[in-house]
């Protein structure tokens, strides 16, 4: 048990979050490569270990349900290695995937791990704007994307203002033999030959290679810990999106978010609900999960939906589970009893925070209270209700003990009980923290690292318990009246009412207060939206939280602006207050 763990971890186990946050430690080789050292490790030692199991929500023939063992992954990603060599692609060149959720993913990261070439994850809804800033800031030599025509058109359309991308790839995917499917649970090995012109077919490049590639050690295609890996642009949500980097060290950042706080399992199956575009998809679908030994369910979804969701949660028997606040407030309103969750020991999310309301919901129907987290594009979990905790609603836990972190006031002061302040990594930029990013390309980082700290730019508040409370970007502050309001108070206590699905607190302008609280409101099903209901919404708030809090102007919408990881664009719903 634990054999890969036991390699980068001098200890596994802890009896308390005090024993966990004073002796836990990862040890980082200088050669750290997640597929030699990880994938392949399992491959040559368990190799008929689950890695992957996959399938897509299809509910007519092109439904597929495949499982793969780390030596399935290990054998296809070699020949994925040997693949991107003939193309000329190797280490330091950059290789955008656009591949929502095919289980393709999971085996071409593994590949191009093993040569150092740097990944530029990319969600499926950017457009040819998006593409050509992120193709250009990156310096992309290579797409791969899923055969959607909205993705395929953007990256024509994008290609002649892109001088670096020299080749566009498509996954096909492979020939459905229904019979082979149902008798080995394996693809057929075979890929289909419809391509459209101009692009390459990814899947039958691939497959024709052979399945050997060796390490190079020794040779200047070797990788090391400290080399570039992966590259996320951030979402947005505060100007254009930045370039964020993680060294091939990075996996081992999330050893903490997966065995500690998602409380993943040996041999038990995971799912973190997340597309391949963003990072929290290495927060919950492949690194940390596969250093401790768990698969995970890759569950290709073309759109969200409650209801098919927790039918795959309980078909397949997940064992540990982690998804944003957002999915859990539509998954509460289905009917949960149908369902199966005895197998499910687990529950966490991250993204947004935990309004209460949802918390106590979800324990009260399915038995699992939820261990929010936080964190960032920039690192692993930050801040998390661990195992040895019990969750508080609303509070996003304990520091994770593999960084030193503090808060720290506007003077730069550590913060007493109770005080605001601004999460902060003590010493990031001497220390070259395992699973931190190094800073953003092509940027100034002097105010990310200021003082040679970490700045997140989040604010939180400490009980006298040491349980940190979340109160949002630092731009986000709402100053009324010379109240300082955090938006997520007011959005915990708006989502106690009935009438209210999701809602979004920022601050209007006013000539005599300076500020006002805005709410920005859906409704859910059977409410109309009314002057009385928000007259109703306003006195509830004003008995739920001190009154101050309470806010004076109330819009219902549709549905919330996001971002296309699920986040939502506070940015525009202020700038819509001018």
């Amino acid at each position: 048990m634990d054999y890969i763990l036991k390699k980068y971890l001098p200890r596994i186990e802890f009896d308390s979050y005090e024993d966990f946050k004073a002796e836990y430690k990862v040890n980082v080789p200088d050669n750290f490569n997640f597929g030699f050292d990880v994938v392949d490790d399992w491959a040559e030692n368990e190799p008929d270990k689950r890695a992957l199991v996959w399938c897509n929500d299809r509910e007519d023939d092109a439904y597929e349900e495949y499982v793969f063992t780390f030596a399935d992954i290990k054998h296809r990603s070699n020949q994925m290695c040997n693949y991107f060599k003939s193309l000329g692609i190797k280490k330091g060149d950059r290789v955008m995937l656009i591949m929502k959720r095919r289980y393709e993913y999971w085996i071409t990261v593994t590949a191009l791990h093993k040569l150092g070439v740097v990944i530029i994850p990319a969600t499926f809804q950017l457009t040819e704007k998006d593409l050509i800033y992120r193709i250009n800031a990156a310096s992309v030599k290579m797409i791969i994307c899923a055969p959607d025509e909205y993705i395929i058109d953007h990256v024509e359309n994008s290609q002649a203002q892109c001088p670096t991308l020299q080749h566009k790839a498509l996954v096909i995917g492979e020939k459905i033999n229904r019979a082979q499917m149902e008798a080995t649970k394996k693809p057929s090995g075979i890929a289909n030959t419809d391509i459209r012109s101009g692009w390459l077919n990814y899947c039958e490049g691939y497959l024709a290679q052979d399945s050997v590639y060796n390490r190079p050690i020794g040779t200047d295609e070797d990788v090391m810990s400290n080399d570039l890996m992966i590259i996320y642009f951030t979402s947005g949500t505060t100007g254009m999106p930045k370039m964020v980097q993680h060294v091939q060290s990075y996996p081992l950042g999330h050893i903490v978010t997966a065995k500690y706080w998602q409380c993943v399992e040996e041999n038990g199956l995971h799912l973190t609900v997340a597309d391949s575009g963003w990072a929290k998809f290495s927060w919950g679908k492949i690194y940390g999960q596969w250093i401790s030994g768990s698969a995970v369910l890759g569950y290709d979804h073309v759109k969200f939906d409650a209801f098919k969701l927790l039918k795959v949660m309980s078909n397949f028997k997940i064992t540990t589970f982690c998804a944003p606040a957002t999915m859990y407030r539509f998954m509460i309103k289905e009917d949960l009893e149908q369902f199966d969750f005895s197998y499910l020991h687990h529950c966490c999310m991250a993204g947004e925070p935990l309004n209460p309301e949802v918390f106590h919901q979800w324990e009260r129907i399915t038995g699992h209270k939820l261990y929010e987290g936080f964190g960032q594009t920039e690192g692993p979990v930050l801040l998390a209700n661990f195992k040895w905790l019990t969750p508080k609603p609303g509070s996003t836990g304990k520091p994770t003990p593999a960084f030193d972190i503090k808060l720290c006031n506007s003077e730069g002061k550590e913060c007493e009980i109770g005080e605001e302040g601004e999460i902060v990594i003590c010493d990031a930029a001497a220390k070259r923290l395992t699973g931190l990013t190094i800073g953003y390309a092509s940027y100034d980082n002097s105010a990310l690292f200021a003082g040679g700290d970490y700045h997140t730019g989040d604010n939180a508040w400490f009980d006298e318990e040491g349980y940190y409370w979340f109160i949002g970007r630092v731009d986000d502050v709402i100053k009324c009246s010379g109240y300082r309001i955090g938006p997520f108070e007011v959005e915990s206590a708006i989502m106690t009412h009935p009438s209210v699905l999701e809602c979004a607190v920022t601050a209007a302008p006013d000539p005599v207060r300076g500020q006002v609280v805005k709410a920005t409101v859906v409704l859910a099903r059977g409410y109309e939206p009314s002057e009385e209901l928000k007259t109703e919404i306003k006195n509830h708030v004003k008995r739920t939280t001190a009154p101050y809090k309470y806010p004076r102007i109330i819009d219902f919408v549709d549905e919330l602006p996001k971002t296309t990881s699920g986040k939502i664009k506070r940015n525009v719903l202020r700038q819509n207050s001018k």
